[in-house]
């Protein structure tokens, strides 16, 4: 029984120990020189936007290397507010605070506009108090903000460990825009991309990528379908014809400068549609309108109304009225 008890304690210990060394392993809370130089060093940064931001007051949260919202939420925020950034974009971290677990990365001003000294002056009189420069606060200056999130704490981190955590929204390493795209795309675009090629499949910004902004656009209809054609070279180089429906390449034609014509329609590359095409908007309660009051829209039910009033629900007239207590009564006959 000696050697069992022996050996179970033996365990024990080395159980206790190796929990004892992981704790010791733990980093420490962030310092205040360590807060004070992280601050220092990527306020103002230039990066290249790895994933879309939404604009509005709502941003993104990064934990564990995950981002939400994420999928369909995003592309729901995107379609009902549009983008603050997209990726690709260059941005710049305007500010960094570091609270409890959580250290915000700004960009572009944030997504609240910031009052000047000058516009936090009022002048008080008999009306009230009038600020001199008026300014709306919750202007959106295009900018929006991600939320690094810890478990517990802000632990001590070197920039190049605080890079490595940004990695799934920023890009500190990109030169350029087209390299800060790339990674963001399935390799087979990436490919095509990099080689200045179209699939069919490919989405507007894709295609731009690739070939750059078209010289020529046309605009037409085959029976019900509307397209558009994007136009690349002229004679006597190759000539591209990259047809879009929607935000999605459904035809590409090659002219060769030997006369040779290729020709492909059939889908190369699956990019998940976005909500907005998916579809139709649905639009927030408080979303601002343009219609005037009593203003009709075609998917309004139609009224028999004027159409410069808005419809009243009264009840037919009664056949017999009765008078009401303490309403005065006329017999009729004159006044």
């Amino acid at each position: 029984m000696q050697p069992r008890s022996g050996s179970a304690y033996l365990l024990t210990l080395l159980v206790l120990t190796s929990l004892c060394f992981a704790d010791n392993q733990k980093a420490p809370p962030i310092s205040k020189e360590t807060r004070m130089d992280l601050m220092r060093n990527f306020n103002a940064e230039l990066v290249y936007v790895r994933t879309p931001f939404p604009m509005g007051k709502t941003g993104l949260t990064l934990k564990n290397g995950q981002v939400t919202p994420s999928g369909q939420e995003l592309q729901q925020m995107i379609a009902m507010w549009g983008p603050a950034v997209k990726p690709g974009d260059q941005a710049r971290i305007s500010n960094v605070t570091v609270k409890n677990n959580t250290i915000r990365f700004e960009i572009n001003g944030g997504p609240v506009k910031k009052q000047k000294w000058y516009e936090r002056i009022t002048i008080a009189g008999s009306g009230g108090a009038t600020p001199v420069a008026p300014s709306d606060a919750d202007a959106n200056p295009r900018g929006s903000y991600v939320d690094l999130v810890f478990d517990k704490y802000v632990p001590e981190l070197s920039p190049q460990e605080l890079k490595d955590l940004l990695r799934p929204v920023f890009d500190f390493n990109a030169k350029s825009a087209v390299e800060a795209y790339l990674e963001t795309v399935p390799p087979k675009v990436k490919e095509a991309i990099t080689n200045h090629q179209v699939l069919v499949g490919m989405n507007r910004e894709m295609v731009t990528y690739s070939l750059g902004r078209p010289p020529l656009k046309h605009r037409e209809k085959d029976g019900d379908t509307e397209y558009e054609e994007w136009i690349y070279g002229e004679p006597p180089h190759d000539v591209d014809f990259v047809r879009f429906v929607g935000d999605e390449v459904v035809r590409v034609e090659i002219m060769k400068v030997g006369g040779e014509k290729i020709l492909r329609t059939e889908k190369e590359v699956d990019i998940q549609p976005t909500v907005a095409q998916q579809k139709p908007e649905v639009r927030p309660p408080n979303a601002p309108s343009l219609r005037r009051p009593g203003e009709e829209t075609p998917n309004d039910t139609p009224t028999t109304t004027s159409p410069n009033k808005p419809a009243l629900n009264v009840p037919p007239p009664d056949p017999n009225p009765q008078p009401q207590p303490g309403a005065p009564h006329y017999s009729g006959g004159g006044r």
